[in-house]
């Protein structure tokens, strides 16, 4: 396959999971905004989710102050930020045409509507009379992308790179959500109470769509070392870390060329360091120190990837 040709589907499938995170992490923002609490804990899950991004101080040169209605137009409609839902599915939409003849019509059709509805979802009004209702929007056509990929494209090395970009991505956005909401997100003097620690975490499974799993899996009250294990050591959880390194381990070997041995030894090291791990292990060593290790490896995976089979950057 073409380098070029590999590295619009990689970035298509990664931008389109990116958009679908932004989305879920906006939406549990939203809903938990809903509830009663104080205007410094309001104001703290909002710059949290700036914090997931690293866009914080970007957004604080720009608007100054945090106010949540203007951190929604920020990471839904912002041209301007790379990483907002409107920035990414146009980004994914201009790589799927890059290489449309790789794709099926269903796949091609699938993106290139998603942006038109959007865009047109937008000028509707929708972000400002029902936020929740877009984000549901968002998270429903990143399943649709997903499932007519899996179920009409050809599992050649296209489908593979498009399936490497996704787990990348998941994984790398997990680990960011998990590091921020357990260690830079602390709730402030005065609310660490039964029910705000319930809805804190219940939120932050809704996030990853882990709450009923959690409670089919452990069978109790939520407790954070539990939410821990989950996002990271479980295997059969779609979201979790275990889970993505070990399908972007696999996909990654069906495409493994002469120059990407390192590559793959580096990720398999990873996946069996996730596979034979512990929680009391982690949280013993520090998990804040645990994740940044994390980020640091599946960013050097991702330098990896480009460098073997993709075009180099400009």
């Amino acid at each position: 396959m073409l380098s070029r040709t590999a590295d619009h589907l990689f970035w298509m499938s990664r931008y389109i999971e990116r958009s679908e995170n932004t989305a879920r992490m906006l939406d549990v923002n939203y809903q938990t905004s809903l509830l009663p609490q104080s205007s410094a804990a309001a104001e703290q899950a909002w710059h949290g989710l700036l914090s997931i991004s690293e866009l914080t101080h970007d957004y604080r040169s720009r608007h100054g102050a945090i106010d949540p209605k203007r951190v929604q137009a920020y990471m839904v409609s912002d041209e301007r930020n790379p990483s907002s839902i409107l920035c990414c599915l146009r980004a994914a939409r201009e790589n799927a045409r890059a290489i449309r003849g790789t794709l099926t019509t269903e796949v091609w059709e699938t993106t290139n509507q998603t942006w038109l509805e959007f865009n047109r979802l937008l000028k509707e009004g929708l972000l400002e009379r029902d936020p929740s209702a877009l984000f549901e929007w968002v998270k429903f056509r990143s399943h649709l992308s997903r499932g007519v990929t899996v179920g009409t494209m050809l599992q050649d090395e296209a489908f593979h790179f498009i399936r490497i970009g996704s787990f990348l991505e998941r994984a790398d956005n997990t680990a960011r959500l998990l590091d921020v909401k357990f260690y830079r997100q602390e709730p402030p003097h005065g609310e660490h109470d039964a029910a705000r620690d319930f809805y804190y975490w219940s939120a932050v499974l809704r996030s990853v769509s882990g709450f009923e799993i959690y409670r089919k899996v452990y069978s109790n009250v939520i407790q954070p070392e539990k939410v821990a294990e989950l996002l990271i050591l479980r295997t059969n959880m779609p979201r979790s870390l275990a889970h993505c390194m070990a399908r972007l381990v696999d996909n990654l070997g069906r495409v493994a060329n002469q120059q990407s041995g390192e590559t793959l030894r580096q990720a398999g090291r990873l996946n069996a360091d996730l596979q034979h791990g512990r929680i009391d292990e982690i949280l013993a060593t520090g998990l804040h120190e645990y994740l940044d290790q994390f980020l640091a490896r599946v960013n050097g995976l991702g330098v990896g990837i480009s460098r073997d089979f993709m075009m180099p950057a400009a």
